[in-house]
């Protein structure tokens, strides 16, 4: 049986600053719903296994991390920018306008933010560090990571019900072959992107 490749540990945080919010995003890649953000300031003395990229996990193991990262984070705040929005300014700003939306949520003032990705302009006077591969490296991103992805994933099998036909209780509105093809059967849904090419 071939042995599971064991993750390198996670650092709590990048900076030295005591409340530093580690921010990431979900669903930007998706030609139907939101784009989702979260923004998490872990306490200094936080520990919690299999913590890692969301991408890495299954959903039930990102559910679980999720309950407990929400028990733990001195504070959290998720946000999802509609696919209106995403439309009207395109899907790179959308996310970065997410970001500033889920670090003016927060109800404790982060002393540096911490950014999964290479874009990201300033917010207010708040110091700022762009993470490529962040959620893999950073814990406050990773748990980020997992908030945005549980909470985008829980809306878009809740909007399955509603249009069961593209598959997202599996495909979340990412472009698998049985998404594109359920787009040229029925048409878009009243939720796709009307800006990305489907």
């Amino acid at each position: 049986m071939k042995k599971k490749k064991e993750l390198p540990p996670l650092s709590p945080k990048y900076s030295s600053f005591q409340l530093e919010a580690g921010v990431d995003e979900a669903g930007r890649g998706c030609l139907a719903g939101p784009v989702t953000v979260a923004a998490v300031i872990l306490p200094d003395v936080f520990s919690l296994e299999g913590l890692t990229d969301s991408k890495l996990l299954s959903p039930a193991q990102r559910n679980s991390l999720r309950e407990a990262i929400i028990e733990q984070a001195i504070s959290w705040k998720v946000v999802m920018v509609p696919h209106t929005r995403i439309d009207e300014i395109n899907i790179l700003q959308a996310s970065l306008e997410g970001m500033h939306l889920a670090i003016a949520g927060l109800d404790t003032t982060p002393e540096f933010l911490a950014i999964d990705g290479n874009k990201f302009p300033p917010y207010k006077d708040i110091p700022h560090e762009c993470l490529v591969k962040g959620d893999s490296r950073f814990a406050n991103i990773a748990a980020a990571s997992i908030l945005a992805k549980t909470s985008r994933d829980a809306y878009m099998e809740e909007q399955h019900n509603l249009y069961p036909h593209f598959g997202w209780n599996s495909n979340k509105g990412y472009p698998t072959k049985k998404h594109r093809e359920a787009i040229k059967t029925y048409g878009p849904s009243p939720i796709h992107r009307t800006s990305f090419k489907w």
